[in-house]
């Protein structure tokens, strides 16, 4: 048990921090599209082929549902939401398989 205690604390060490760093990351786009960046500025183009994966079938799902009224982009919001209930799980999911052992 020791050998699998050494392995998952690490690991979702390591998945906790990838989490947020992406969530930083969505804050990071959102906070850009509140000016109006230039399309081929590298930094621009990276944000966005980090999260357009996430973020667009969000926006679909949006617009679908709203149909347009809402002038607002709700989706790096929903992300940011998914991101902290995701790292919470695992929080309590590591305290609870590293306790047992």
């Amino acid at each position: 048990m020791p050998i699998v205690r050494l392995i998952v604390g690490p690991l979702l060490t390591v998945l906790d921090l990838v989490l947020r760093l992406s969530m930083w990351v969505v804050i990071a786009r959102a906070l850009i599209s509140w000016v109006d960046p230039n399309p081929y500025n590298p930094v621009v183009r990276t944000l966005r082929a980090l999260t357009d994966p996430v973020l667009k079938p969000i926006q679909r799902l949006q617009w679908r549902l709203l149909r347009g009224k809402v002038p607002i982009d709700f989706s790096p919001l929903v992300v940011i939401l998914g991101i902290l209930f995701l790292r919470r799980f695992l929080a309590e999911l590591s305290f609870l398989l590293l306790r047992s052992m």
